[in-house]
C-alpha cells in the first residue's frame, strides 16, 4: 500500500474500470493519396497517434486497416483508391460496418471523414459518389478542406470556391457544406493553423450518443470540454462524499472517502486522456499532498467553514469531506490538464515529481477557498 490509502495496482485497475465505461470513439478517415490525413489526425489527437494506414487488418482482403490507440480507433484504407477501387472498398467496408453493428458500441464505426486538398482545386465525381455511398451505409459523413491558406483570418479564395462547389452539389454531409481546415501552422509560409475546433464540434454533433466521453477523452484541442466532464466528475464526487456520514480524523485515510476519491482520480485521467502509467505516478505525488494536508490541517480547515461541524469524537462532518473532496478533485483536474499537453515532465520526458507536487499544492489551496466560499 502506498500512505494516500490505496496501491498503485488499485488506481492502474480504476483507471481501466472508468475507460472501459467510456469505450472507445472509431473513425473512418478516408481521401486520396497526399491529402494530409495523418498530419489532421495527429493534430487534432496528438503526435502519439500512429499514422493512418498502420493497424490490425479487419477484412480477409487487408485492405481496410483499424488502429486502436487509446480512446480512439482509426479505420484507414490500404492498397485501394477511390474512384479506380470504389466499388471493392466500399463493399468491404459496408460488410465490416454491418458485422460490427451487431457488437458494442466500442467497436462500430461512428463518423467518417472523407478529405479533400484544396490546393488540387478540384473535387472528382468520383469521390461525390463515394460520399453518397458512405451514406447509404448509414455513415454521417464530415467533408473535409485540407491545406487551406488563410491570410488575416481570410481563406483563399480558390479554397472557397471549391467549397461552393461542393455545397452546390447536396452531398449528404454534415452541415451540408466542407469544413476548411489548415492543420499545421507554418513560420516561412506564414500561414495559420485553423478550422480543427470546427471539425471536432462537427464531429461531435453526429457522433453517437454513448461515445462522446470517449471521444473528448480522445482529442488533444478542446480542454474546455474535458474540463466541464472532469468537473461534473468531481461534483459528484464531492456530493457523494456528503452521504458517508461522519468521517474519521485523518480524513485523507478513511475508508469510503479513499474510494470516492480513488475513482474520481482515475476518471479525470482517462477524461483527460492521461495514459494509465502517467496518471498512476503522478496521482501517488498528488494524493500524498492531500494527505499530508488532511493530517496536519483539519483542524483549522474545519475553523475556516462556517456551519461545516466540529471535531466529535476524533470525527469530522461529511460536510468537510465534501470540501476536502472538491479541492482534491478541482486540483487534480489542473494537473491531468497540464499533462495532457505534454508538460510536468523532466528532461528525461519522465514525470516530475516536484512539478507535480508543487502545482497540486498550490491548486489544492485554490480550490480549497473556492469550495469554501460555495459553502460560506
Amino acid at each position: 500500500m502506498t500512505n494516500n490509502g490505496w496501491s498503485n495496482d488499485e488506481f492502474r485497475q480504476k483507471w481501466q474500470e472508468q475507460a472501459d465505461k467510456m469505450g472507445r470513439f472509431n473513425l473512418a478517415i478516408f481521401g486520396k493519396t497526399g491529402v494530409g490525413k495523418s498530419t489532421l489526425i495527429n493534430a487534432i489527437f496528438g503526435e502519439d497517434v500512429a499514422p493512418t494506414g498502420i493497424g490490425e487488418p479487419v477484412t480477409m482482403e487487408n485492405h481496410l486497416y483499424l488502429h486502436r490507440a487509446g480512446f480512439l480507433g482509426l479505420l484507414d484504407t490500404r492498397g485501394l483508391e477511390i474512384g479506380r477501387d470504389t466499388d471493392t472498398l466500399i463493399a468491404e467496408l459496408g460488410t465490416y460496418v454491418r458485422r460490427m453493428r451487431a457488437n458494442p458500441l466500442s467497436e462500430q464505426i461512428h463518423v467518417a471523414w472523407y478529405c479533400v486538398r484544396a490546393t488540387d482545386r478540384r473535387f472528382e465525381d468520383t469521390e461525390a459518389e463515394f460520399i453518397r455511398r458512405l451514406h447509404e451505409l448509414g455513415l454521417p459523413v464530415v467533408a473535409v478542406l485540407t491545406q487551406v491558406p488563410s491570410r488575416d483570418g481570410e481563406h483563399h479564395g480558390d479554397a472557397l470556391t471549391l467549397a461552393d462547389h461542393i455545397a452546390e452539389l447536396g452531398l449528404p454531409i454534415v452541415g451540408g457544406r466542407p469544413i476548411l481546415v489548415m492543420a499545421t501552422g507554418d513560420d516561412f509560409t506564414r500561414q495559420v493553423e485553423h478550422g480543427l475546433k470546427d471539425l471536432l464540434d462537427a464531429t461531435f454533433r453526429v457522433a453517437p450518443e454513448g461515445v462522446e466521453f470517449a471521444l473528448a477523452a480522445a482529442q488533444k484541442i478542446d480542454l474546455g470540454r474535458k474540463r466541464k466532464q472532469a468537473n461534473d466528475t468531481v461534483r459528484l464526487a464531492a456530493a457523494l462524499a456528503l452521504t458517508v456520514g461522519a468521517i474519521p480524523i485523518p480524513m485523507a485515510d478513511a475508508g469510503p472517502l479513499v474510494t470516492i476519491q480513488l475513482g474520481m482520480m482515475a476518471r479525470v485521467a482517462a477524461i483527460y486522456g492521461v495514459k494509465v502509467e502517467t496518471a498512476t505516478l503522478a496521482a501517488a505525488v498528488a494524493t500524498t499532498v492531500a494527505v499530508a494536508a488532511g493530517r496536519s490541517a483539519v483542524v483549522s480547515l474545519l475553523k475556516l467553514i462556517p456551519g461545516a461541524g466540529t471535531v466529535v469524537g476524533g470525527t469530522i462532518s461529511a460536510a468537510v469531506a465534501s470540501t476536502f473532496t472538491m479541492a482534491v478533485g478541482g486540483a487534480w483536474a489542473v494537473v491531468c490538464g497540464e499533462l495532457t499537453q505534454g508538460r510536468l515532465k523532466g528532461v528525461d520526458g519522465a514525470v516530475d515529481n516536484e512539478m507535480v507536487r508543487e502545482l497540486f499544492q498550490a491548486q489544492f489551496g485554490v480550490w480549497f477557498s473556492k469550495a469554501r466560499a460555495a459553502k460560506a
